[in-house]
């Protein structure tokens, strides 16, 4: 695969999944969400499809879980299918367009109901087709994270894509957050806000022209014999095999769940939470989303200068103290508890950009390592298995605890439950190996100038 080479390419590369990313947002925060009317305290006609059920809450929990798992669980057999993708436009670019297509149509059906009413039937149609989108969206988005480590020429590319597209997705969620409770707040139904936001998905298109790949058919090795000769393809089981042996790729899907379940929980429940609490999630989330640009400059530089691990458990501890703080400011006399929301906000932003960086750049450097060892492409592999168990943190997060929690009217104790998760996967990372511990940091010479970045 030819690589980028020149700046304004790598910013076009990372803003690709924007819109992809934002309509997966618009599903999992809000759309699911408005199947139900528990939790709503204001403009509940607006938030929800119909101002009523239109799923049955305890099979639609199960059915959620169920959901979410299978969404980790399709990530393998799928970066596997993207891995070894026989075509004569080579592989990632005809994957990208085999599962865009049905998700956008499985995101337009979304938007409607089979009957006025909650029923097992809406419950099985909202879930199957949420099982389309997540397959599909899966298969998309897997395949443009694997060309980071094939794309992109080294680590500190791998590192600058990363974090313009963690600026997009501060973008997308600013735009989500802080967006679209204006219009809900202003008459305007959730289901007209999500269609508003479909044409976005059109930054998918980005890769399709960006990404050069010669043919992938076996008949078509003697015309590119380095690059059909040179990879042995490998069946998704011992694609998944080699992910696996890597211990330290292990660990770190390990603290990744456990974040994931506290980070998930937030993402699916903060509607509900400044809902019930009568706050101003306009206000409170643009202080959390607008300084993120500026947070991940010095998330950068804490990256250079102490590795990867510092910065990890730096935005672990401050995202932790802001979710601990916006619980107690409920208990706050209402005059001021908005401005003290906000001041939670702006310490939340010094985490969020950088959660979705993290993600991105510890399993890209790690697939590169593995590329370079040998003959076998598993690129996607690493994306796939981490999107396995986030998928299933995912659905434990808002398939058990926040239906519980919505359905007993606790919904306020969701930000400290946050805050334990993530607490949690702080003390793991106490434990990070080496080659992720001091990812991205500088190395100095014997005079104390910069050299590089450490690859370890």
């Amino acid at each position: 695969m030819k690589t980028l080479d020149k700046k304004w390419q790598l910013i076009l590369y990372g803003c690709a999944g924007l819109g992809l990313n934002m309509l997966n947002m618009i599903v999992g925060s809000y759309l699911c969400s408005a199947l139900l009317v528990g939790g709503f305290k204001d403009h509940v006609e607006s938030w929800t499809y119909l101002n009523k059920d239109l799923v049955v809450a305890a099979i639609w929990g199960v059915l959620l879980f169920i959901v979410k798992t299978f969404d980790g669980i399709i990530d393998i057999p799928l970066s596997s299918l993207t891995d070894n993708l026989c075509t004569r436009w080579g592989r990632r670019r005809p994957a990208i367009l085999i599962g865009l297509v049905p998700l956008l149509v499985a995101y337009v059906l979304f938007l409607f109901p089979l009957n006025p009413y909650a029923s097992v039937a809406n419950t099985i149609w909202f879930a199957s087709l949420l099982a389309v989108f997540y397959g599909a969206y899966t298969l998309t988005m897997v395949t443009y994270y694997a060309t980071f480590a094939e794309i992109l020429k080294d680590e500190h590319d791998r590192v600058f894509v990363s974090t313009v597209k963690s600026i997009c997705d501060v973008v997308y969620f600013s735009l989500s957050f802080a967006l679209v409770p204006v219009f809900v707040s202003m008459g305007v139904n959730i289901r007209v806000v999500a269609a508003m936001f479909l044409p976005l998905a059109a930054t998918m298109l980005i890769p399709l022209f960006m990404i050069k790949e010669n043919s992938t058919r076996p008949g078509d090795a003697p015309k590119y014999p380095h690059t059909m000769q040179s990879v042995e393809r490998v069946n998704f089981l011992q694609s998944l095999l080699y992910a696996m042996k890597n211990k330290h790729f292990v660990f770190w899907l390990m603290i990744v769940s456990v974040m994931n379940v506290g980070l998930q929980l937030f993402l699916g429940g903060i509607n509900e939470f400044f809902s019930s609490a009568g706050l101003n999630m306009t206000f409170v989330m643009a202080s959390a989303f607008a300084p993120v640009p500026f947070t991940l400059i010095l998330y950068n530089k804490i990256v250079k200068r102490k590795g990867l691990k510092f910065a990890f458990q730096y935005i672990l501890l401050v995202f932790s103290v802001g979710m601990s703080l916006m619980f107690f400011c409920r208990m706050l006399d209402p005059s001021i508890m908005l401005p003290v929301a906000i001041g939670c906000g702006i310490i939340v932003s010094f985490a969020i950009g950088a959660f979705f960086s993290v993600t991105y750049t510890v399993p890209a450097h790690l697939a590169a390592i593995e590329n370079e060892k040998g003959s076998v492409c598993t690129s996607s592999m690493y994306f796939a298995v981490q999107g396995l168990f986030e998928g299933i943190a995912a659905g434990i997060a808002t398939g058990f605890i926040l239906v519980y929690l919505k359905q007993n009217e606790w919904i306020s104790i969701m930000t400290i439950l946050v805050a334990i998760f993530c607490m949690a996967a702080f003390i793991m990372a106490y434990f990070l190996p080496k080659s992720i511990k001091y990812l991205g940091k500088e190395k100095q010479d014997a005079n104390g100038d910069k050299v590089g970045n450490q690859n370890e």
